[in-house]
């Protein structure tokens, strides 16, 4: 067993969210990746791509989540399973709101029409 706390060494702050890594491959995880997300009121994630299924649970506010043009959203007692491969956005709606994501371990971002995977150093 291996309990993991936030730490600063392992938060991941953008413009558009702060993400608090959980368990990871560095944390003793060898199958999933999980992080909490906290987003202020209207920031929006810029369109990118992830290469793995992710499920989001909201934790507190509201997110608009667009997936391949579809917009829907989700509050506290709901989860998005967000597919591998799908061109994504989310935004914090009516105020902030904060989420716990799992991931199977490994997942690369991507930007629309590139090839570069980006790792995510909050997963990892």
């Amino acid at each position: 067993m291996n309990v993991v706390s936030e730490s600063e060494q392992r938060t991941t702050k953008t413009p558009a969210a702060s993400m608090f890594g959980l368990a990871a491959p560095s944390q003793g995880s060898a199958e999933v990746s999980t992080w909490r997300v906290e987003m202020a009121a209207d920031s929006v994630t810029p369109v990118h791509i992830i290469d793995r299924e992710q499920v989001w649970m909201p934790l507190s506010g509201e997110f608009e989540v667009e997936v391949e043009g579809q917009v829907g959203r989700a509050k506290a007692g709901q989860a998005v399973v967000v597919p591998a491969g799908a061109v994504r956005k989310l935004k914090a709606v009516g105020g902030s709101a904060e989420a716990l994501v799992a991931m199977a371990v490994g997942g690369k971002a991507m930007i629309p029409g590139s090839e570069d995977r980006i790792p995510l150093p909050w997963a990892e």
